[in-house]
């Protein structure tokens, strides 16, 4: 059986930057402990998408889409289709003292987040430091393998896939689907633009979901959003 767009699947991969075979993203546990990539703060385990719905890098997206279930695939994906192409005014000069300042010694390599945007130091010259806020694989030809374990056609499963997708699990608590209706419990309380957002995404991309209501787990106070 093959993937076509609009398929929610399970998916498994392991990406590296194809001059050096650095492996940088992967969703086992076992390869991040080899690759010394581990981060206990992660979780590995394989991820829930749906294809044609920009989740994944445009490269890997294409390739899932008519991938055969259960069959490993490797594919090489260009700049353009992965991370883009390096920009140069992304690389910019800092002032060296804009680090001191807050306790930070700028040394090549090191990241940083500067105005809430994470770049790279480059080089320490006197007073000026030079960051790159280009994305670390930016330029930079990657290998993905990957493997589409199944297909999902539960539609809670859905829902709970594009929630996380947009928030990661530290927000959403419990998801309910009775019928077109999905009942979602929050952990964060979440802004009346971004549940207006999440509904339209959600009913996008799974058209069996007409109403979607948000309550907190606190209090259980629910608040409409259809």
């Amino acid at each position: 059986m093959q993937v076509k767009k609009g398929d929610f699947v399970e998916l498994e991969y392991t990406g590296k930057i194809k001059e050096d075979s650095i492996v940088f993203d992967t969703t086992s546990a076992e390869t991040a402990k080899k690759e010394n990539i581990f981060n206990e703060e992660t979780t590995y385990e394989p991820t829930i998408i749906c294809v044609g719905h920009k989740q994944l890098l445009p490269g890997l997206d294409k390739a899932v889409e008519g991938a055969e279930i259960g069959q490993e695939k490797t594919v090489e994906i260009s700049p353009e289709e992965g991370f883009g192409k390096k920009r140069a005014d992304l690389i910019q000069l800092v002032s060296t003292s804009k680090f001191r300042k807050h306790g930070i010694n700028p040394v090549p390599g090191l990241q940083v987040n500067i105005d809430n945007t994470v770049g790279t130091i480059k080089t320490v010259t006197g007073g000026r430091t030079l960051v790159d806020f280009n994305h670390p694989c930016s330029g930079k030809n990657l290998i993905y393998t990957f493997k589409v374990n199944k297909i999902i056609t539960d539609t809670k499963q859905k829902v709970e896939a594009v929630m996380h997708q947009l928030f990661g699990k530290q927000m959403v608590d419990t998801v309910q689907v009775k019928e077109k209706k999905a009942e979602i419990t929050l952990k964060i309380e979440m802004p009346k633009e971004l549940q207006d957002k999440c509904t339209e995404k959600v009913k996008e991309i799974i058209p069996d979901i007409t109403e979607i209501s948000y309550k907190m787990k606190k209090d259980m106070q629910d608040i409409k959003n259809t």
